[in-house]
């Protein structure tokens, strides 16, 4: 397990230099929210980052259903039982093994690990605007139907999950990047994506934190990059 800070973020690594999968610790005045579960085996390193900075974890907020983002949610709502549960109304359906889509979605397959063992479920369902904490939910459908992003409100530090990637180069989901193409294996629409990753640029994060790969500093150039990588390959 791998511990970096960028102000009020906390970046928790596993394999790192292998299969980086992140999950991210947000720090308010008394409490910590934990952003994704990770996956099974990481319950112990996510309980010791949160005892490193010496506050209790209070929300549990899922940014879509796929295995590497809620892997260690049983274990840990073991150890914490009164500890509410986030994620979107749509992708709550996907955390329940509900694949079908809707009729304005794109009618592609939905991809990529629903676990199926979980027991565990969210209690609180969020949409577009809503406040955990210091963030801000933002829709951000493409890797999954429901994926949804946040933005710290104090730092402008935004968490994107797999809308990108930063691991072999910056990628939009969908984007198939020679070095790291599993998120892109797992993306449901990106078009979708795409669209998503727009809409993201908007908010001129200072900081951008994703899923797989390392937090990156003043990202919008980059974003935008990846925005027309993806936009000539779709043509």
């Amino acid at each position: 397990m791998r511990l970096i800070k960028k102000g009020y973020l906390y970046q928790v690594t596993f394999m790192a230099s292998v299969f980086p999968v992140n999950c991210y610790l947000v720090e308010e005045a008394e409490e910590l929210t934990l952003i994704d579960a990770a996956l099974g085996f990481c319950t112990k390193g996510i309980l010791k980052a949160a005892e490193t900075i010496g506050k209790p974890i209070t929300k549990i907020v899922l940014m879509h259903a796929h295995e590497d983002h809620v892997g260690a949610l049983d274990s840990i709502k073991e150890l914490l039982p009164e500890v509410p549960v986030y994620i979107s109304i749509r992708d709550h359906r996907l955390m329940n093994g509900d694949r079908s889509l809707d009729s304005h979605e794109a009618q592609t397959p939905i991809k990529g690990g629903v676990p199926k063992k979980l027991k565990m479920r969210a209690n609180i369902l969020l949409k577009e605007g809503d406040l955990i904490g210091s963030l801000t939910a933002i829709e951000t459908p493409g890797h999954t139907p429901g994926s949804m992003s946040f933005i710290d409100l104090r730092t402008n530090a935004l968490i994107a999950g797999d809308a990108l990637q930063t691991r072999g180069g910056m990628a939009v989901a969908g984007d198939i990047v020679p070095w790291f193409p599993f998120p892109a294996f797992g993306t449901w629409s990106k078009e979708t994506a795409l669209t998503s990753v727009r809409k993201l640029v908007g908010y001129q994060p200072d900081l951008l934190a994703v899923g797989h790969g390392e937090m990156v500093m003043n990202p919008v150039k980059e974003m935008e990059q990846a925005i027309k990588h993806l936009e000539r390959k779709i043509g």
